[in-house]
């Protein structure tokens, strides 16, 4: 790829991913600043409002987040009064659902949010972003699939063998 930010671009599909994700993340954070929200907050409010209430596994799954970054979000978002925990028949799930405090700050960050995806779709295109959108959505259906797949190989080889890339 060639120009200024192409030159930036890595022929490693990870780092690339990374790159543009962190500087499209500090674009929203930045248009959501008002509001109080991260966009990973932002989202996290989301979900749990679409789903009425949402457990770990559940939010893991709908957001593809691991479970650190998530488990260290609703900590800050149960602090800030945004959700709270709700009882579960089984003790062992921890089920979140919004507080009045959590669906106020969601609504005030929708319009910040639609300013963030309005400015990215009119440089980007709503044509391309859709075929973007569907690239990636392949592209997270194989990484899901082989992480599946390898996940319990990786635990049973001895350390030294996991070893070797980069």
């Amino acid at each position: 790829m060639t120009g200024p930010d192409g030159e930036r671009l890595s022929l490693c599909v990870c780092s690339t991913l990374r790159m543009v994700s962190r500087a499209v993340t500090q674009l929203y954070d930045d248009m959501l600043r008002p509001s109080g929200l991260r966009v990973t907050q932002f989202s996290i409010l989301g979900a749990i409002a679409r789903l009425g209430e949402a457990n770990l596994r559940q939010l893991e799954h709908t957001l593809a987040i691991d479970q650190t970054t998530l488990t260290r979000s609703l900590k800050l978002l149960e602090r800030n009064g945004a959700i709270d925990r709700v009882p579960h028949p089984d003790g062992r799930i921890k089920a979140m659902t919004l507080t009045s405090k959590g669906t106020r700050a969601l609504e005030a960050a929708r319009p910040l949010w639609a300013r963030a995806q309005g400015k990215v779709l009119r440089e980007l295109g709503t044509t391309a972003w859709a075929d973007a959108q569907r690239r990636l959505a392949h592209l997270l259906r194989v990484a899901v699939k082989k992480r599946r797949r390898t996940r319990g190989q990786s635990r049973a080889q001895p350390r030294r063998a996991r070893r070797g890339s980069l």
